[in-house]
C-alpha cells in the first residue's frame, strides 16, 4: 500500500513535497506528478512552467524576514542562546533558498534540482535538530555561544545534514543502484522517510517539550507559553495545508495554486513566532543564581 511506512507514493500525488523531485513520476523527471492534480503555473518558452510563484515570494520573504530577526538576534547582547538562535535563523534561510528552487518550480535542469533538493532535505533535518538544541541550550548545561557550544551544535547537525543528502542524492542519481527500488511506485525509501518524515516531528515534539518545562518549572513564567503555543499551532496549520488540504486546494483552483503556499507562509509565521518566544524568555530579567554575601562582605558595609 503506498501509504505504509516509508512509502512516499501517496504523499506525492497529493502534496508538493521537495522529496518527490528524486522519484521516477516526478515532473522533474518527466513524470505524470504521481497521478495526481499537476501545477499549471506560468508556461515560459521551450514549453517550461513556472510553478508555485506564490511560495517562491513568500519564501523570498522568509530570507529577508530571518535575517531581519538575526539581526534584531544580535543587538540583544546579554541574551540567553543568542548565537544558537541564529544558527537556527541561518538553517532556516538555507531551508528557504531551496524551497525556491524545490518547491517553488523555477525552471531548472533535472539534475540541479536534485542536486537542491538533496541540499534541502538535509537542511530541514538540521534545522529541526538545531532547534532542539536551542532548548538544551537554555537549560545551561553548557555556556551558551562558546565554541564548545556552538561547535557541537554544529557538528551534528552536519552529521544529520550530510547523511540525509548523501540518501537523497544516492536516490536521485542512482550513484550506487541501492535505493532504485524506490523511484517507482510506491517509492519506498526507509532512509529517507525516517531522516525526512519522522526524525522532524521528533525533535520538534521534544522542543516543545522541553521548552515548556524550562518555561514553566524553571523561569516560573506563563505569557511566554502563549507564543510557543502560537508558533506550534500555526506550524500544525502549515502542514495540514501541505499534506490534507493540497489535493483539494489545486484541484479548485484547477492546479494554480495548492497547500504549499499556505505551508511556507504558516512556517513562516510559526519561526517569527518562536523567535518572539525566545525573545521573551531571554530578557534582562531571567533568573540568575547569585551566592550570598559572606559575612567578612557584610561586616565592611
Amino acid at each position: 500500500m503506498s501509504t505504509a511506512f516509508g512509502n512516499f507514493h501517496n504523499f506525492c500525488r497529493d502534496s508538493t513535497l521537495p522529496v518527490c523531485n528524486l522519484f521516477n513520476e516526478s515532473p522533474n523527471k518527466g513524470g505524470a506528478d504521481f497521478g495526481g492534480c499537476q501545477q499549471r503555473g506560468i508556461s515560459l518558452r521551450g514549453g517550461r512552467v513556472l510553478a508555485n510563484l506564490g511560495s517562491m515570494i513568500i519564501a523570498a520573504l522568509a530570507i529577508l524576514t530571518a535575517m531581519f530577526l538575526i539581526w534584531r538576534s544580535e543587538r540583544k547582547r546579554a541574551a540567553v542562546g543568542r548565537r544558537e538562535i541564529q544558527l537556527f535563523l541561518l538553517s532556516y534561510i538555507l531551508v528557504s533558498i531551496c524551497e525556491i528552487i524545490t518547491v517553488g518550480g523555477f525552471p531548472l535542469s533535472s539534475n540541479v534540482r536534485i542536486a537542491f533538493t538533496g541540499i534541502h532535505l538535509g537542511a530541514v533535518v538540521a534545522s529541526a535538530w538545531i532547534l532542539l538544541m536551542n532548548a538544551v541550550v537554555g537549560f545551561q548545561l553548557l555556556d551558551d555561544g562558546t565554541p564548545l557550544s556552538i561547535g557541537l551544535i554544529l557538528f551534528s547537525a552536519v552529521a544529520l545534514f550530510v547523511g540525509t543528502g548523501y540518501i537523497a542524492l544516492d536516490t536521485g542519481y542512482s550513484w550506487t543502484g541501492r535505493f532504485d527500488s524506490s523511484l517507482t511506485d510506491p517509492n519506498r525509501n526507509i532512509g529517507l522517510y525516517v531522516l525526512y518524515q519522522l526524525a522532524p516531528l521528533v525533535f520538534l515534539v521534544l522542543f516543545f517539550l522541553l521548552e515548556l518545562l524550562l518555561v514553566l518549572r524553571v523561569l516560573g513564567e506563563v505569557r511566554p507559553i502563549l507564543y510557543l503555543i502560537a508558533a506550534t499551532l500555526l506550524f500544525a496549520i502549515g502542514q495540514i495545508f501541505q499534506y490534507v488540504i493540497s489535493p483539494h486546494l489545486c484541484n479548485a483552483s484547477n492546479g494554480r495554486i495548492d497547500g504549499a503556499l499556505f505551508q511556507t507562509l504558516f512556517t513562516l509565521l510559526s519561526v517569527v513566532a518562536l523567535w518572539i518566544f525566545w525573545s521573551s524568555i531571554t530578557e534582562d530579567d531571567w533568573p540568575m543564581f547569585q551566592p550570598a554575601p559572606s559575612p567578612a562582605m557584610v561586616a565592611g558595609e
